[in-house]
């Protein structure tokens, strides 16, 4: 896995709350793609959770985006499998720990984090 570049902002979803979205791009098993990553809080107790969607048909796809993530975070993502057969990959605060080591995301996690506290 080779990250070659990467960045993160804050964008308003629905309903008004601050999303943070991380993009990555990657080159893994000499494919280059751009990785999309959204957090945002939900529950009762505010958790930090991140997803991303990959469409039916794209397993390769899902498995090199979770090789990215346990690559840069050390902490290797949940995938599930939706009814209609889309891929959803989930991670928690402690990817979002680990994406807080990097200069390029750091600045844009710990405003969000800030923002969105209870």
């Amino acid at each position: 896995m080779k990250a070659i570049d990467g960045g993160a902002g804050l964008k308003e979803g629905r309903g008004g709350k601050t999303l943070l979205r991380i993009r990555i791009t990657a080159e893994v098993d000499g494919v280059k793609s751009d990785y999309t990553i959204t957090f945002g809080r939900y529950g009762k107790l505010n958790a930090a959770m991140g997803r991303a969607t990959v469409r039916a048909g794209m397993e390769a796809d899902a498995e090199r985006f979770a090789a990215v993530i346990k690559a840069l975070t050390g902490e290797e993502p949940k995938i599930r499998r939706m009814k209609d057969d889309r891929i959803m990959i989930e991670c928690g605060r402690e990817h979002l720990d680990g994406f807080k080591r990097y200069a390029e995301l750091a600045d844009a996690i710990e405003r969000w984090l800030e923002e969105t506290s209870r």
